[in-house]
């Protein structure tokens, strides 16, 4: 078997490390080709190009590199299509996966596309989901309540468990290593996460610096740590210079993968509240059990255009997931330092507020499929029951 895939960020690269794995267990002579990162690399990729250079999100931040990606799609397409393999798999990153699939979909209909990481049609353009049944066979979804926006228009669509969900929680051997190592000694933690892309932290870090002012000042011997992803590393290391409560930046340049996440894993669980942008770093804290306010802003025109399409009133998963809306959000024009530091110095001092997050936090992970399965397998047995391969 011959498996073409495509990852665009780390998290995707992350399942795709996962499902190639899961793939080469099941099916030992698989051949793998297509774009990711370290870890799909790890598992047999050799990567067609940097999966860096697709790392871009925002209508305003994709502007300038349109002809880049553009050119991308096209080169990704051609290479799809030239070595034909038995499936296509993309992996989230919709707007350049499913262009590549548009592509390939309409110069060969015999390869198998699978996207990856159904896009949220339940938060915005619905009407992705009839559009992609044109050219994708089969969706593997994080979510539990995504396949039936898929199933109405005819897609199939299997929930495969989001692989937070299946990761082991940070022991206590770990989490005291975490602090020696970073000379934090028994101080309570705030956590903060500002993004894993340059854009992300250039627009937050100085909004979530300035909130921690008032919050260190309120809390003495409160420390902040900062886990920086490879790519913004140094970013954040500026970024930070400046920050009240002696910011100890996570750095896993230095450090084995292994090493790194599992200190990472460390710093959440030793944390007492966290700060952080929007996006899927809420379900690592959730599965922490690492109390959370979320934040994020973006270009003018991106709000606009997306605050006006936006059919939900959250974008925190854990407030989705658990049919909660106990994580306080900051979006937009509402990112701002003040009321954030409100929220972080509630969260701190009100334990009723802790409990409930807690609560919706456990709820999201059991929905998730903690203790069941893992994501990687289910999403490989599902790639190849949809190939008419023998997955037992």
């Amino acid at each position: 078997m011959r498996a073409f895939l495509i990852a665009g960020e780390p998290s995707g690269d992350k399942l795709g490390g996962a499902l190639m794995a899961a793939l080469a267990e099941l099916v030992p002579d698989i051949a793998f080709d297509g774009v990711g990162g370290p870890l799909m690399t790890a598992e047999g990729l050799r990567s067609r190009f940097p999966m860096d250079e697709l790392s871009v999100m925002g209508i305003a931040e994709v502007l300038p590199r349109y002809r880049q990606l553009k050119a991308r799609i096209a080169e990704t397409a051609d290479a799809v299509i030239a070595t034909k393999p038995d499936v296509l798999i993309t992996i989230d990153s919709p707007d350049f996966c499913l262009r590549v699939a548009r592509r390939v979909r309409a110069a060969d209909a015999s390869i198998r596309i699978v996207h990856y990481v159904a896009p949220s049609v339940w938060a915005w353009r619905p009407g992705r989901a009839a559009k992609m049944a044109r050219h994708i066979d089969q969706v593997l979804a994080l979510l539990p309540f995504e396949p039936p926006f898929f199933q109405a228009v005819g897609l199939r669509c299997d929930f495969v468990g989001h692989p937070i969900a299946a990761e082991p929680p940070a022991t206590d051997a770990e989490i005291a290593a975490f602090r020696r190592g970073a000379g934090l000694g028994e101080a309570p933690i705030l956590l903060v996460l500002p993004g894993s892309r340059q854009s992300e932290v250039a627009r937050l870090a100085p909004v979530f610096g300035a909130a921690l002012g008032p919050v260190v000042a309120a809390h003495p011997g409160l420390r902040v740590v900062v886990p920086a992803a490879a790519p913004v590393a140094d970013q954040v290391h500026a970024a930070v210079a400046d920050w009240p409560g002696a910011p100890h930046v996570l750095d896993p340049r230095a450090m084995e993968p292994e090493i790194a996440l599992m200190a990472k894993r460390a710093a959440f669980a030793a944390a007492r509240v966290a700060l952080a942008a929007s996006g899927t770093v809420s379900l690592e804290l959730a599965a922490a059990a690492t109390p959370m306010v979320v934040a994020y802003d973006m270009s003018w025109l991106s709000w606009q255009i997306m605050s006006r399409m936006a059919r939900i009133d959250t974008v925190t998963l854990v407030n989705l997931v658990a049919e909660s809306r106990t994580v306080p959000e900051f979006l937009g024009p509402a990112c701002q330092p003040a009321p954030i530091a409100a929220a972080l110095g509630a969260l701190i001092d009100d334990p009723s507020r802790r409990t409930l997050q807690l609560e919706a936090m456990a709820t999201t992970m059991a929905r998730l499929g903690r203790g069941g399965a893992a994501p990687g397998l289910r999403a490989a047995r599902a790639v190849l029951d949809g190939l008419g391969w023998d997955a037992a």
